[in-house]
């Protein structure tokens, strides 16, 4: 009976793990969105004179779109053939967004321009965005807090491309969940060898501690459909791998989550793998 009831409750904390990570990709995703946040009068900033009417208009209505949820209006704004590295189309967008808006209907923006250009006919904008929400889960807090460093390229008053060179993702739910820190770098050279290493920063206090990691490679199939994570018991205060980078150039997503009987913490990085 009792391999019985852990069998249960392992089966129970998987499903669970499966949606919960569902949020943390489609959370880095939204934050493309969060860009648009106060994104015209941040430009503006930057290049008072420089920035065309019509481009501070599509940047106004963008950002009330986004806020209004009003999903047709706002793709109007995407090109037919978007692309982004990551994979991601106009139908994907979309759809994540149908998604996302759905699991957080409230969500605050905060972003700054740290660049832009203009190269032939098109704008291209570099940004760093922070994205917070929060909701109620069956009874339960959850709390997303993301940030991310993005490149853009306009042309024709459309969104025709988007590159992310940076992102962490960390969702919180229960009303105590571990406290931890994040420890690998943001890019690594092909081949190399690197830590990834989650630490619970406060006392266990004799708590029991479940955990899993992962490593895998940037796709936009897994903003949608993310691969499951397994929770095993930890031995120590965390997690600690050491990651081999693949030979080619890429994009990877580390995800760790932490559990224990007061909350679950789940965070999701970026790392760069260059020549």
């Amino acid at each position: 009976m009792k391999d019985l009831h852990n069998q249960q409750v392992r089966s129970s904390k998987k499903r669970n793990i499966l949606r919960q990570k569902t949020f943390v990709f489609l959370g880095t995703f939204l934050l493309s969105l969060g860009l648009w946040s106060n994104f015209s009068e941040l430009v503006k900033a930057q290049s008072e004179g420089d920035v065309p009417d019509e481009l501070s208009e599509i940047v106004t209505d963008i950002e009330t779109a986004a806020n209004d949820k009003d999903l047709d209006r706002l793709m109007d704004y995407y090109d037919d053939n978007f692309t982004s590295e990551d994979g991601l189309t106009n139908n994907s967008v979309r759809l994540a967004l149908q998604r996302m808006w759905s699991d957080y209907p409230q969500l605050n923006y905060d972003t700054e321009i740290t660049s832009w250009e203009q190269e032939g006919d098109r704008l291209i904008a570099e940004t760093t965005t922070k994205i917070t929400g929060t909701k109620n889960n069956q009874g339960v807090p959850v709390s997303l807090e993301s940030n991310l460093k993005s490149r853009q390229y306009f042309q024709d008053q459309k969104l025709v491309r988007q590159e992310i060179l940076s992102e962490e993702t960390r969702i919180s739910k229960g009303k105590n969940p571990p406290q931890i820190q994040v420890n690998v770098p943001e890019t690594v050279k092909v081949g190399e060898e690197y830590s990834f290493d989650t630490i619970v920063t406060e006392p266990l206090e004799g708590k029991v501690l479940l955990g899993a990691a992962s490593e895998e490679r940037v796709s936009g199939s897994l903003y949608l459909n993310p691969n499951a994570l397994e929770l095993e018991p930890l031995s120590a205060g965390g997690i600690f791998k050491v990651v081999t980078a693949p030979m080619l150039s890429d994009n990877r997503w580390l995800s760790a989550i932490i559990v224990s009987g007061d909350g679950v913490t789940m965070v999701t990085r970026r790392v760069s793998i260059e020549r």
